[in-house]
């Protein structure tokens, strides 16, 4: 059996960053699936399962209420390793085509709810009810909040080149 691309990568120099996963050709269009990478795979803690399921839900709302981008957005999920999202958009894109974008996304992520410290995380984060999710009571809204701003902080508003392009 062949190995699939994204296990060619090699792991143990990716850096934290955005980087073109694959192209496929669907239906006459292109859709370009983007790593969202918040974590050095294997070098670092990965991202704490309450956390990543709740940047999960507080990216995908966010980014298909983008006005500029919500009708181009395909899927927005958790990587199975846990260090990281992808990100299914329309368009032959580049990474550095949505680097607004992420930036946007992960500040929205950042400072979500922060003005209404009334509220518990369940109240805030949206589709967090048991009819709405099938395991609403795996959230961390102050871990994802710190992750976010962390990824922010940290690479989206410093973005190298060698945070576009996987490693060769």
């Amino acid at each position: 059996m062949d190995k699939i691309p994204s296990f060619t990568i090699d792991h143990c120099r990716l850096l934290r960053g955005i980087y073109v996963s694959r192209k496929d050709a669907v239906g006459g269009e292109v859709v370009t699936t983007f790593d969202i990478r918040m974590k050095e795979p294997n070098r670092e803690p990965a991202l704490h399962n309450g956390a990543i399921h709740t940047i999960e839900h507080l990216a995908a709302t966010y980014l298909r209420n983008d006005p500029e981008w919500r009708d181009r957005i395909v899927y927005w999920g958790p990587m199975g390793c846990l260090t990281g999202n992808y990100l299914l958009v329309r368009g032959d894109l580049e990474s550095k085509d949505i680097v607004p974008l992420m930036q946007r996304t992960f500040r929205f992520v950042a400072e979500y709810g922060l003005d209404q410290p009334d509220k518990s995380q369940f109240e805030l984060i949206p589709g967090a009810a048991p009819r709405d999710c099938g395991n609403y009571l795996l959230h961390d809204l102050p871990m994802a909040r710190l992750e976010a701003r962390r990824f922010l902080e940290e690479v989206l508003e410093n973005i190298k080149p060698e945070n576009l392009h996987y490693p060769t």
